[in-house]
């Protein structure tokens, strides 16, 4: 379905601002006509078992963005990780999964119901120095020509006087090496295979300013944006540490080009209790946090109070509590009142909102948010 041929279910929320004009003033703490609005998204189930989902065509998290008629929000991506990635392809199936090799390499498998779940991985393409030397030679080439970017189609794309907030994407510097190696891989090849751990650092992270270099003096970006996934509920997969002597050198020579070409936003999209590293986040450049899980973490007006206005949040709406009904809903967002009236945060479920919240509630939690945030 064609963005034209989406009808919005709802008006967008009023206001006087644009979008971009809403979204950069309500991040760095100044007056807005609003709050910006958006969300992160939804479990693929739910394209499958919500009603106004089925019934209206909409199938992916894109649509859905339309079709609830939220702030525009955009984010460029570079290619920076592997080029040509594995080709996916199914090796074998059982009566209830398939066991496939997914396009970092790692053999995994997954059910066949579609039920959206992390998958059980078997192996893994790399696991010793040679195998990384093998991979980095055949798919991580810097000189590789798919890594040319069409300057002159993203000005036309986005250009200079947009009404909407543009991002560039900063890749990631350890959370999908955890992907190629997996979450028991990387644990030992920090310790067993430092050096190779390391030079896989490095390579993401100059993939990652050969990207800038291309693309940031010729638009103008509003913020940046990156992705880790390195914490579960009990803190970081790797140590402290190596966060900090090997991860954040690499975040400070990519903030040094963003701040030289005036980006001084730059959230991470990282799961789970991201507190033991967020000291190193931020020296590095990283300064907001998304989508910010709760459970994990704590409530986000503790944190921002901790750490004043160095730091910005986005997301932080507990998605349990979504999934209690109204009552808990209403409560939930009463909470958050006193920290969007603060500004540095936007609030919007902390991760894809999961089936069990039911569409009734849904509206009433898009409702709710409007009558309270919308000004």
């Amino acid at each position: 379905m064609t963005e034209s041929q989406i009808k919005p279910c709802r008006p967008k929320w009023k206001g006087t601002m644009t979008d971009r004009e809403r979204f950069t003033n309500q991040m760095f703490y100044k007056s807005v006509d609003r709050c910006f609005n958006m969300e992160f998204g939804y479990w693929d189930e739910n394209f499958k078992l919500w009603d106004i989902f089925v019934e209206n065509g909409i199938t992916n998290n894109e649509e859905a963005d339309i079709f609830f008629n939220f702030d525009t929000f955009k984010v460029l991506s570079g290619n920076v990780w592997m080029s040509p990635p594995f080709a996916h392809q199914v090796v074998r199936e059982t009566e209830t999964t398939r066991i496939l090799i997914n396009e970092d390499g790692l053999l995994a498998e997954v059910p066949k119901s579609g039920h959206d779940t992390i998958p059980h991985y078997i192996e893994a393409t790399v696991v010793t120095p040679d195998d990384w030397k093998k991979v980095k030679e055949e798919r991580f080439r810097r000189d590789d020509p798919a890594r040319i970017v069409d300057i002159e189609a993203l000005k036309k794309a986005h250009p200079s006087d947009r009404d909407y907030p543009l991002g560039v994407d900063c890749g990631s510097m350890i959370g999908r090496i955890r992907n190629m190696l997996t979450f028991e891989g990387l644990a030992y090849a920090t310790y067993d295979y430092p050096d190779m751990v390391e030079d896989m650092v490095e390579t993401c992270c100059l993939l990652v300013e050969d990207w800038l270099d291309q693309v940031l003096p010729h638009i103008d970006f509003d913020f940046a944006s990156g992705w880790e996934d390195i914490c579960f509920k009990n803190g970081p997969i790797v140590t402290v540490d190596f966060f900090k002597n090997v991860v954040t050198p690499r975040y400070k020579r990519i903030n040094k080009k963003l701040e030289a070409h005036g980006i001084e936003l730059w959230y991470t999209d990282c799961d789970g209790d991201v507190r033991p590293i967020l000291p190193y986040l931020m020296e590095g450049g990283i300064n907001c946090l998304f989508p910010y899980e709760v459970n994990s973490c704590s409530h986000p007006g503790e944190l921002l109070a901790e750490f004043g206005k160095e730091l910005r949040i986005m997301g932080g709406v507990d998605k349990l509590e979504l999934g209690k009904g109204k009552a808990a809903i209403k409560a939930y967002l009463e909470s958050l009142v006193p920290v969007v009236e603060r500004g540095g945060y936007i609030p919007f479920c902390d991760h894809r909102c999961p089936p069990n919240v039911t569409p009734e509630d849904y509206f009433y939690y898009l409702d709710l948010k409007e009558k309270m945030f919308g000004m």
